[in-house]
């Protein structure tokens, strides 16, 4: 079986995007499978056309000149079908698997239908929904119906769709597409990745100010669907019952402006430790850190259809944490076993998550003991990629 990929990026990047995509790709390659590897031009540009990182090979797209909404996009298509072509002649895979967003799809559709080839289309989240959030699409606005519209219109001629999560699955099969023609592949965890968290560095907690102090964090991009304003919400209540208690955030993105100054604001900024963006090989050590982490994402569109990797990346490590009730998270997160939930959106909600939990750490062990199991046990990539098999399978044997 020949399986070429096309993805928006791809590492060395990092993000929940590239750590998927390499999880997938290696899981796959451990049923016997030869995968292959095109990034979009939204890769950047590269040193090479050609790629080897961590054992993955990855074709790379060239970078159209940038253009106006619109233009650019339709840029961005022609540059990634190109390549795409140029790669599938040359090496004659038995699928073409597309990945999120649609400006990989329409290529490959394109590709597909002029060579013979099966294609499919993995949606990890829906174009117009990450672009609300992200401030350049308001919902309902003629950009945000022509980008559902262009996800619909891929769905429909696509010889299979895969997605992350039931939330997506249904949202896929309420715009028409039969239920047969969607295969959910979850989220999942390299478990052998993610050793369980250890003691915290005496010099780095001296260093971040946190001696002798309880530590509630987030480690991650500061977008604003993340809840981090609500979390700053939630503290100076949390500060008058527990005046030890810090906040420990660690990354950085939009939001990260906004933040401090909200911070400033609720008078709590000298309890809060922004640390800016860590190197990844560091990241652990500021996990370890951390007491409880707290998800505490709104509630939208995106938060309530999509599932995320850091509560199963918590789990994995045996960490606590709080998270609030959105369809993202109830999906992933059994309350009181695996995670303590919230109701989202409420500050009082999530001071309460966390005071009852910082309250009974006498339930700690069993919580991670049971979050371990859950991610061994069953979302785990050799799990989900089994997902795959039938689907590939039947598509090829169609083919032939």
């Amino acid at each position: 079986m020949r399986i070429l990929h096309v993805l928006d990026h791809s590492i060395p990047l990092h993000s929940g995007y590239t750590f998927r995509t390499a999880a997938i790709l290696r899981e796959q390659r451990a049923l016997g499978w030869e995968t292959f590897h095109l990034t979009s031009p939204k890769q950047g540009t590269t040193a090479a056309e050609v790629e080897d990182v961590d054992g993955l090979r990855f074709y790379r797209s060239s970078v159209p000149e940038a253009g106006p909404a619109g233009i650019n996009e339709l840029r961005l298509i022609r540059a990634t079908e190109t390549r795409l072509e140029q790669l599938a002649r040359e090496l004659k895979p038995d699928v073409l698997h597309a990945h999120s967003p649609v400006l990989n799809a329409i290529p490959a559709i394109r590709v597909g239908r002029r060579l013979g080839i099966p294609v499919v289309y993995e949606i990890r989240a829906f174009w117009e929904d990450a672009a609300v959030d992200h401030g350049t699409t308001p919902e309902g606005s003629l950009r945000y119906r022509a980008t559902r519209a262009l996800e619909s219109w891929a769905l429909k001629r696509v010889d299979h769709a895969f997605t992350i999560c039931e939330g997506l699955r249904a949202d896929i099969v309420a715009r028409g597409n039969p239920a047969s023609k969607v295969t959910v592949i979850p989220n999942a965890v390299d478990v052998e990745g993610f050793q369980l968290s250890g003691e915290a560095d005496p010099e780095l907690r001296r260093q971040l100010g946190l001696e002798g102090c309880t530590t509630v964090g987030f480690v991650g991009s500061f977008y604003a669907y993340e809840g981090l304003d609500l979390l700053l919400d939630a503290f100076p209540a949390l500060l008058q019952k527990r005046p030890d208690l810090r906040l420990l955030l660690v990354g950085g993105g939009p939001q990260d402006a906004n933040l401090k100054a909200q911070a400033q604001r609720l008078g709590v900024a000298d309890k809060v430790v922004f640390t800016g963006r860590v190197p990844h090989s560091e990241v652990s050590c500021y996990y370890d850190q951390i007491d409880l982490l707290a998800y505490p994402r709104h509630s939208m569109r995106l938060t309530e259809l999509v599932t995320p990797l850091k509560p199963l990346e918590a789990m994995a490590q045996g960490r606590l944490f709080v998270a609030s009730d959105v369809g993202g998270h109830k999906e992933l997160i059994s309350d009181g076993e695996t995670g303590k939930l919230f109701k989202a959106g409420s500050a009082d909600a999530l001071a309460a998550a966390i005071d009852d939990m910082l309250a009974h750490r006498g339930h700690w062990p069993g919580m991670r003991t049971a979050g371990r199991a859950f991610v061994e046990n069953v979302r785990n990539w050799k799990n989900s990629v089994a997902n795959y098999v039938p689907v590939y399978r039947r598509l090829v044997e169609g083919q032939g």
